[in-house]
């Protein structure tokens, strides 16, 4: 899990709009920074399966949001991919 003040500085960064919690972009980033967090966990607690399955989930949350930002908004899907590193 992500500190309020972490995912605040997150969304804050990677939001549309002022008031924007919910686009796929915000979501994308903040799933991203969880990745981040939970693949650093099971670097060094290989045996956590439980966590890992969870990792596995979140990869497929993030897929499913590109995949839809990519279908709906061709060129915000290709500014988040080089804004977030992702390709």
């Amino acid at each position: 899990m992500l500190a309020t003040k972490k995912k605040q500085a997150v969304i804050k960064k990677h939001r549309i709009h002022e008031k924007d919690t919910g686009s796929p972009e915000v979501q994308v980033a903040v799933l991203s920074t969880q990745i981040d967090a939970l693949a650093k966990h099971l670097k060094k607690h290989k045996k956590d399966n439980h966590s890992r399955r969870g990792l596995i989930k979140m990869v497929a949350d993030r897929r499913t949001h590109l995949k839809y930002l990519e279908r709906k908004d061709k060129t915000r899907y290709n500014a988040l991919m080089k804004k977030m590193e992702l390709v």
